[in-house]
């Protein structure tokens, strides 16, 4: 059966681009402007992007409490390796998320880049922050992927902010914490083998 069957002619065309944005980016959300119409076009179309993902050998996830469309490689394929300091980033962020949500119950989550050093330096891994350009570079790769924004021009300042998405919770998941934590250890106690190793995220 075609997989286009009944699809007008523009729909079409609207699956090619999404489907694209989806797997260059991973996430699409409910709550972003620039992907908030292609997460609904998703949601209407769901059967022909399982079909299609499913062929290529990805699944569709959908959670749309969080309002968040996920596409992940069944077969453990086109993951991105993260670097053990953008892991470490990555983690603090969520930390950050949870007790914001915990404590304010914010719709948005909003926080500064000074949060994340002073969550960086009280995990001890080293006594001084994050130099400006890694953590710059870090928060544009995320942001890629649509884990967060960045609300600010210039985020090298403490107090540029940053928007973390509901997306982070499908990203890094409970075991996916545990396993990012032993690395914090392994990097705290100066384990030399685990301060290049690299974090596989669920990021496709």
């Amino acid at each position: 059966m075609d997989l286009f069957e009944g699809m007008l002619r523009k729909d079409q065309d609207e699956f090619r681009r999404v489907c694209n944005k989806l797997m260059s980016t991973c996430f699409l959300l409910k709550r972003n402007e620039k992907t908030k119409s292609d997460y609904y076009f998703v949601l209407r179309e769901r059967q022909v992007f399982e079909k299609y993902l499913g062929i290529l050998g990805y699944s569709l996830e959908i959670n749309e409490e969080y309002g968040v469309v996920q596409m992940v490689n069944r077969e453990n394929y086109n993951h991105l390796q993260l670097k053990l300091v953008d892991s470490i980033i990555l983690l603090i962020l969520r930390i950050l998320y949870d007790e914001q949500k915990r404590q304010l119950s914010l719709t948005d989550v909003v926080i500064t880049v000074g949060d994340v050093q002073e969550k960086y330096l009280s995990l001890r891994i080293r006594e001084k922050q994050i130099d400006k350009t890694t953590m710059s570079n870090v928060l544009r790769l995320f942001k890629r992927y649509n884990l967060i924004d960045t609300l600010d021009r210039d985020m090298m300042q403490e107090d540029a902010r940053i928007l973390i998405y509901d997306s982070i919770l499908m990203a890094i998941r409970v075991d996916d914490i545990r396993k990012v934590s032993e690395m914090i250890d392994h990097y705290r106690k100066g384990d030399p083998e685990n301060r290049e190793e690299a974090y596989q995220d669920q990021t496709d």
